[in-house]
């Protein structure tokens, strides 16, 4: 008898619709007709030319034009200051094609005697469009030229982090859209190249996620030569390993990782070994940053007489604190009742470096989102976080605008207001880590784990059975009734 092949629509996975599992989205449907229906069967039923990503592509054009737009001030005046500011069009590439001899044909890092403040990757990539500028010399066309070409090639490592957050979960491809129409991107996206810091990242846990580990490992060593944070992720996978046994992962991932930066970074030492050291240097010897809690404590203590901090002393606190955050994560994820996924610990981890660090930058908050969509996707939280980050992103160019400018605060937004901003973005950041910590404390609040998945981004952890856990109440099953009863059962 012959066999029959089973019907296409049985071999597609039925997705998770947001309108149906998040209350504020369902809501939000009334003015459309109300949620979709229990009766659809969307991923089942082929959607047609609108599938989920065609629409999440479209949806992350519409975000990256209305970016730029809120840039036509500088690119319609140029990126002068305080204008620039008070405008709140910032960028970096305006500003380093100018300065750092980009404009002038120098190629960071292999130009002899030319420093660049960032990681070698970062460094290739400001050289290497600098180069697709046509023209000679610095002038206003050029440096709005450069500007373009930067933000164009943004708006595709944009495209890459939603695809990648999209098929990463793969029946809540949705989550991406958190990705796709971010306002934390749209403001800060063309700030600096750390949306490629990003991509690398996102593409590094989408092969983590499909057993790849080579090939993770190779684009977290990419992403870290770009920007140092992606390797924190090696700190979560190093958790789950413990957690599980399953070292392997954490061996071969991190050896790519490992090989992946030196392949960029040992030629450009050798070549040049002070302009590489420059940035390790630099990040050691500077003070602390805008809009870090270091930069705001000075400026209060600043106001009040207190004694500020200089650059040895935030170094060791930061350094101290970030450690602490570390070990409590490590502690969480030993003693949780239910191994958490490799999301909810990277947005922790990370995090916890964004909070304790001596340098915030607005564009940091590009870290955290694709992770925060992986970790724990409630568009409540999201937008709350994203509109607090709004206001902070809003209100460090009003304060640089008057710190430039010398005008007064009358005219300007004073410093109690700005570091309120800074405060607010710290407290909204350790609300979502505790809201992540409370969902492994208690998987019963993870919205991922309620659609029979367990860790659709853990990879070889994914429906892994413990090997290792702590259990802080274990010594106390002995003299607790109930304690002994759960040991025993």
């Amino acid at each position: 008898m012959q066999e029959t092949k089973p019907p296409e629509h049985r071999k597609r996975v039925r997705l998770v619709i947001p309108s149906r599992s998040d209350l504020l989205l369902r809501n939000f449907t009334e003015l459309i007709g109300g949620p979709m229906g229990h009766r659809a069967a969307p991923g089942v039923v082929p959607p047609g030319f609108f599938t989920v990503e065609r629409v999440l592509i479209m949806l992350t054009v519409l975000a990256a034009l209305l970016g730029i737009l809120l840039k036509s001030y500088c690119r319609g005046n140029g990126w002068e200051t305080p204008g620039q500011f008070y405008s709140t069009c910032y960028s970096d590439f305006p500003e380093l094609f100018r300065n750092r001899g980009l404009g002038n044909g120098a190629f960071p890092f292999l130009t002899k005697e030319t420093f660049f403040e960032y990681p070698v990757l970062m460094g290739l990539v400001a050289g290497a469009t600098a180069l697709l500028v046509p023209g000679e010399g610095i002038t206003s066309d050029r440096v709005l030229a450069y500007f373009d070409v930067n933000a164009a090639l943004i708006v595709v490592a944009w495209m890459v982090t939603v695809l990648a957050t999209a098929r990463m979960t793969r029946r809540r491809p949705w989550d991406a859209a958190m990705v796709a129409v971010a306002p934390g991107i749209i403001l800060a996206g063309t700030i600096n190249w750390d949306m490629w810091a990003v991509a690398l990242l996102a593409l590094g846990m989408y092969f983590f996620s499909r057993n790849k580990l080579v090939l993770a490992g190779i684009f977290i060593g990419l992403g870290t030569a770009t920007k140092l944070y992606p390797m924190l992720i090696l700190g979560a996978i190093l958790l789950l390993a413990l957690r599980t046994g399953r070292f392997r992962a954490l061996l071969v991932t991190a050896v790519s990782a490992a090989a992946a930066w030196l392949a960029v970074n040992l030629p450009v030492a050798a070549l040049n070994p002070e302009g590489w050291k420059y940035f390790y240097q630099f990040t050691q010897e500077r003070p602390a940053g805008y809009s870090s809690p270091w930069f705001a404590y000075n400026l209060v203590a600043g106001r009040l007489g207190w004694l500020p901090l200089e650059a040895e002393a935030i170094n060791t606190l930061a350094l101290n604190l970030f450690v602490l955050a570390c070990v409590l994560i490590g502690i969480l994820a030993m003693a949780a009742p239910r191994r958490p996924r490799l999301a909810q610990l990277a947005f922790l981890i990370v995090a916890a470096f964004i909070l304790t660090n001596k340098v915030y930058s607005p564009q940091f908050v590009l870290w955290l989102i694709p992770l925060l969509a992986l970790a724990r996707p409630r568009w409540r939280d999201f937008l709350i976080w994203q509109t607090i980050e709004g206001l902070h992103w809003a209100a460090i160019w009003m304060y640089l605008g008057q710190v430039t400018s010398g005008g007064v605060s009358q005219h300007n937004i004073d410093m109690p207001y700005y570091v309120l901003a800074v405060v607010f973005h710290m407290l909204a950041t350790a609300y979502l880590m505790a809201r992540v910590a409370w969902d492994i404390l208690d998987p019963g609040y993870d919205i991922i784990r309620r659609h029979d998945m367990d860790d659709p981004h853990g990879g070889p952890f994914d429906h892994a059975p413990d090997w290792l856990r702590l259990d802080p109440l274990r010594p106390l099953a002995s003299v607790l009734p109930w304690r002994k009863a759960a040991a025993d059962a």
